[in-house]
């Protein structure tokens, strides 16, 4: 088989792990590999009608830089080009058996023995000093057979996978700075107008051509939504740009963080109702806050190349205050050299990273509960209604990895029930934690599991011949480290799990749909298709029905939509504007949220080619009835 292309994550279906040692509930033989779903992917570019004006920066399809790591264009190695195994861990019960990251390879750097990466790639330091390739690096291990060899390692877009049914699950086989200046969004004088940042076209043919005074909602026509408000980037950042992080929708107020700052915005209007400045960059942020609206993120202990993401800031989201701040505890000298990864679940944060993890209660910040005892340890976490835990076990053959699934005990760490997926099988991502599906993979193979409440095997997704999936899944840009949760495009009810097909087509020909599996068989349910030309993305579940995006395209605006739970056709519940869909196609690697009626579309990252351009990045834009 090929290697995929350096934007897309193995392709392949998912079949059920096999079965585990005696004493451990039962797993099903592992499916295949997942996608690597890192960022969310850009929507492949349209072809314009003839005659049509070329987009120009701004409102129109921002122009990233040449050479520049912005999303879409990453110059780093990915997290599967350069993960080792999460722990070279301490010796535990099982001290006979070596660790699987720590295993003999290329020496580290402190006599360190050098751990082989999960898809082949060797000289990864064990549990010795981390060594981070420069940006714009490629994936380190030469022209081998690694995964991403000779490719850009992280994943900006839609992860996709060609799906092939083999045997009793879904295997995939994989194809062919500057000082801040705090962000402003301030309201238009129109009450019935959109909020517009302060940066305006100002004519210089930088713009989009509107005019300066244009109205968004100008050429709606009835039965469209009205632009509520937009805003633009106004931070001064770093050459390469900074992540978005968030969007929070806590109450009537919309949050996002980036680089130095986190803002609050109305919902209703987009106006600031606070910002809180950030001593250095920010880090690390996780998936949902408390029921209460506190959230905990991670921020550099510096501003200089040597600091670490080894700060904790808690900040109520509701009012903008910042409360309890401390740095991570080290669980030994090496500890706090690879990127972490925070959940939230109950009053409980955990922080997970190569070799070691923590966790804190977010109402006070006192540490609850750090790196257990014994041969496993957790190194990544997803949070909500659940905590669920990644564990790597030392096992005597690098090649050959042994993870574990855990449902932990937010208050005590304590682990519910275990479940071990067969031997090779690495835990990649926690689509849904309850009910609990699990992304595992296997050098090019991708699995998709369901789990029980109880840790038992519930099912391993079985997906049709020809079939090729979408997954996006934010910030992967960790280096040795991993974050389980996040990832969009997906989405699950109590018996039900959707995904969405990739569109392999392009121009006014792009289309995909959305498959429907049964959590109890693995199986298809239904398949629905969406309208010709355009293309679905499952972003959540309201009233027992499945929310979808319908991605906007040249020449029409996006839309939210519901499907019913036996499929059909899509049912428009929020018609984005015809006239505005230039503005909503110029999100680069977005979010779209849909919360109170109103929607919601967010960039990922703000990057450009210089200052100017950079200001005029579309950050957030709201729509309603």
């Amino acid at each position: 088989m090929t290697q995929p292309p350096s934007q897309q994550p193995p392709q392949g279906g998912f079949g059920a792990p096999q079965e585990p040692p005696q004493g451990t509930p039962q797993p099903p033989p592992p499916p295949s590999a997942p996608p690597q779903p890192p960022g969310q992917t850009p929507p492949a570019p349209q072809s314009p009608p003839a005659g049509a004006p070329p987009a120009q920066p701004g409102y129109g399809y921002p122009q990233p830089p040449p050479g520049q790591p912005g999303y879409g264009y990453p110059q780093a190695p990915g997290p599967y080009a350069q993960q080792p195994g999460p722990y070279g861990q301490q010796p535990g019960p099982y001290a006979q058996q070596p660790g699987p990251y720590g295993q003999p390879g290329a020496p580290g750097p402190y006599g360190q023995p050098g751990a082989t990466g999960p898809y082949g790639q060797p000289g990864q330091p064990g549990y010795g000093y981390p060594q981070q390739p420069y940006p714009g690096a490629p994936a380190p291990g030469g022209s081998g057979g690694g995964f991403f060899k000779g490719k850009p390692g992280i994943v900006i877009g839609a992860a996709v996978a060609a799906l092939l049914v083999v045997g009793g699950g879904i295997y995939l086989a994989t194809s062919g700075g500057d000082d801040p200046e705090q962000p402003v969004a301030e309201a238009s004088g129109d009450t019935d107008g959109p909020s517009a940042s302060p940066t305006v076209d100002e004519g210089d043919g930088k713009g989009d051509g509107r005019e300066v005074d244009d109205d968004l909602n100008a050429g709606r026509k009835a039965g469209e939504a009205k632009v509520l408000w937009l805003t633009k980037n106004d931070i001064d950042l770093p050459r390469n740009g900074a992540d978005v992080y968030g969007p929070w929708i806590v109450g009537d107020t919309v949050v996002k963080g980036m680089y130095r700052s986190v803002v609050g915005y109305s919902a209703a209007d987009g106006k600031q109702k606070w910002t809180l400045p950030l001593p250095a960059d920010m880090c690390a942020a996780p998936n949902n806050p408390t029921a209460d609206g506190k959230l905990v993120i991670g921020v550099m202990n510096g501003t200089t190349d040597k600091a670490d993401c080894a700060d904790l800031q808690m900040i109520d989201l509701t009012t903008g205050k910042a409360g309890w701040k401390k740095s991570i505890k080290k669980n030994g000298t090496w500890d706090l050299m690879s990127d972490i990864g925070l959940a939230i679940s109950g009053d409980t944060v955990t922080v997970g990273r190569t070799g070691n993890s923590n966790a804190y209660r977010v109402s006070d910040g006192k540490e609850l509960f750090g790196k257990p005892s014994g041969n496993c340890q957790p190194f990544a976490f997803a949070g909500g209604p659940k905590l669920i835990a990644a564990l790597n076990c030392r096992t005597d053959d690098v090649d050959n990895p042994q993870h574990q699934i855990q449902e932990l005990d937010p208050a005590t760490g304590k682990a519910k029930w275990t479940y071990v997926p067969k031997r090779g099988w690495e835990v990649d991502k926690v689509y849904s934690v309850n009910p609990l599906v699990v992304s595992l993979t296997k050098d090019k193979e991708w699995s998709i599991l369901a789990l029980n409440g109880n840790g038992s095997n519930r099912s391993g997704l079985v997906s049709d011949k020809g079939d090729s999936f979408s997954v996006d899944c934010g910030h992967d840009f960790s280096i040795f480290g991993q974050q389980l949760e996040g990832c969009s495009g997906v989405a699950a009810d109590a018996d039900t799990f959707y995904m969405a097909t990739k569109d392999d087509t392009s121009g006014e020909a792009r289309t995909n749909k959305i498959i429907a599996f049964d959590l109890d068989t693995g199986k298809p349910k239904w398949k629905a298709a969406a309208p010709t030309g355009r293309v679905l993305k499952p972003i959540g579940m309201q009233d027992g029905k499945l929310l979808v995006y319908m991605q906007a395209t040249y020449d029409k605006g996006g839309a939210i939509a519901t499907l019913a739970p036996t499929g059909g056709a899509p049912t428009v519940v929020l018609q984005h504007p015809d006239s505005t869909n230039r503005i909503e196609n110029a999100f680069y690697t977005s979010k779209v949220l849909y919360a109170g009626g109103r929607s919601y579309i967010v960039s990922g990252r703000v990057s450009a080619s210089n200052d100017e351009e950079e200001k005029e990045q579309t950050t957030m834009m709201a729509f309603g009835k």
